[in-house]
């Protein structure tokens, strides 16, 4: 197994975007990433049995902090998946770098041999001291990338291969009916759309508690715990992004009632989508007391077409 912040070679270094939420404010932030991965396509065949002929896949770990990251698929009795996610053994939240050089270090998980969703790749990305802006995304949180092209396709966004297309790839957002309510693309205001090198476009969720002290709501912000990104590229959505805070995932082994146990988030949909495919209709954090291990996942996959 691999350790989450060991240096390699393949380390690239740390890059900015910038998030901005455009109705009748505009607003434009910073977030911080690293193009820092690493990946095995070993399969490790562990499997849990459900119940009702459903059973849950692990793909092969790797070492996360004090413990291990691993991806798993849910998938029932006719082969349909029910959810696709990241687990953690509860180890693995002691131990992580809290250094800066680690900021944003990222790295791909190998997801499960059968897998009959449309994500191809989930890359995770720890930031030890949150990232621009300072009273927005500054807690220590992960940031999970679930991503429906390939990692191959993924590193293909290189302003240093594509030059002057780059940014026409990047201004080529979806069409209207596909784009996701309430989400707007990240830029700068008055700038194009920027895109982040081997990542992509990121859209923000104007609603978000977080942002709207930025978006002149102060009475409806709050402390930033757990959001949602949207992630497109040269016409095409690529990747769903749930960030989450250390604390957040944390306190689900902790919480009295078992709602806040298993944290549901719900997520907006588009009138049309692209192609056939199950979607997430929400997203969720919970703590397996028996497992002992948490879990961030895209849950209650439908079939949509």
């Amino acid at each position: 197994m691999h350790s989450f912040s060991q240096p390699r070679a393949t380390r690239r270094s740390q890059r900015r975007i910038t998030i901005v939420a455009t109705l009748a404010i505009v607003s434009a932030v910073l977030y911080a990433c690293s193009d820092s991965r690493a990946i095995t396509s070993v399969e490790d065949g562990n499997s849990t049995d459900l119940g009702g002929g459903a059973v849950r896949q692990y793909g092969a770990p790797l070492t996360l902090g004090n413990g291990n990251a691993r991806t798993y698929i849910d998938i029932d009795k006719t082969g349909a998946p029910l959810e696709i996610g990241v687990a953690f053994a509860e180890s693995a939240m002691e131990g992580l770098p809290m250094d800066m050089t680690s900021h944003g270090a990222g790295m791909d998980l190998p997801l499960p041999s059968q897998n009959p969703t449309a994500y191809k790749l989930v890359e995770i990305n720890w930031n030890p001291m949150g990232h621009e802006p300072a009273t927005v995304y500054d807690q220590p949180h992960f940031d999970f990338h679930f991503y429906s092209v390939t990692a191959a396709e993924r590193n293909a966004i290189d302003p240093t291969v594509l030059g002057a297309s780059y940014q026409a790839k990047a201004s080529n957002l979806p069409i209207e009916a596909e784009r996701y309510a309430f989400y707007v693309p990240v830029s700068a205001p008055g700038a194009p759309v920027e895109a982040v090198p081997k990542m992509g476009v990121h859209w923000a969720d104007v609603r978000s508690p977080e942002l709207q002290g930025m978006l002149g709501h102060p009475e409806n912000a709050r402390t930033f715990s757990t959001t949602f990104i949207r992630g497109t590229w040269d016409g095409r959505h690529i990747f769903d992004e749930p960030m989450i805070t250390r604390a957040f995932i944390m306190g689900r082994k902790t919480a009295t009632s078992a709602a806040s146990r298993d944290s549901v988030i719900a997520l907006s949909t588009p009138q049309k989508y692209p192609n056939a495919a199950y979607r997430p209709a929400a997203y969720h954090v919970t703590y397996d007391a028996t497992a002992k291990e948490y879990r961030i996942a895209l849950t209650q996959l439908t079939y949509r077409q």
